[in-house]
């Protein structure tokens, strides 16, 4: 799971695996394969770095 900021500032924990898409317009807005959106404060490059991370850390600690 990657930590992410909603437009309210509150911090959530969103399954990674779940997301479909992620755009800019202006505002950040995820979309995950369940149909649901959430818009965050971190940029579309911020949430792919994040992924990125995780997968990072899940693969070098098997």
């Amino acid at each position: 799971m990657i930590d992410l900021t909603r437009v309210n500032g509150k911090i959530f924990s969103l399954n990674e695996a779940l997301i479909e898409t992620v755009e800019e317009t202006p505002d950040t807005v995820i979309s995950l394969t369940t149909g649901k959106k959430f818009i965050v404060k971190e940029s579309r490059q911020e949430v792919k770095n994040l992924v990125k991370l995780y997968h990072k850390d899940v693969f070098t600690n098997i």
